[in-house]
């Protein structure tokens, strides 16, 4: 299988609160926006894209690890934005930061 794209989504309660979650975890506004189905994405490489949809039944179930090449650097413009990590660990030959979205999704930046 070739794959150009790849689309993650994360399942969620509250529209609004998850797009102000995500743009401030993310560093930027939404790419896409649209209302009427309350859904949001941001592409965040190339060739793959994270989307919140609000969906009740699935929200809180999802995860999310996204990589990136300095992990300090990652915590601290989170914190600049009052986000914090749920827990920082070292996992086989990395490190992982856990944070909870305010639906109980789980994402992780990892730096390998």
């Amino acid at each position: 299988m070739a794959a150009d794209v790849l689309f993650v989504g994360v399942a969620v309660t509250d529209f609004d609160e998850a797009v102000n979650w995500y743009e401030r975890v993310l560093g930027k506004p939404a790419d896409v926006v649209a209302v009427p189905d309350q859904e949001v994405m941001w592409q965040v490489t190339d060739g793959a894209w994270l989307y919140a949809v609000v969906d009740p039944e699935r929200s809180g179930h999802s995860l999310v690890a996204i990589a990136v090449d300095d992990l300090d650097r990652q915590l601290a413009d989170l914190a600049s934005q009052s986000i914090e990590a749920d827990q920082v660990e070292d996992v086989g030959g990395g490190r992982k930061a856990t944070f909870t979205d305010p639906a109980g999704n789980s994402v992780a930046f990892l730096q390998v």
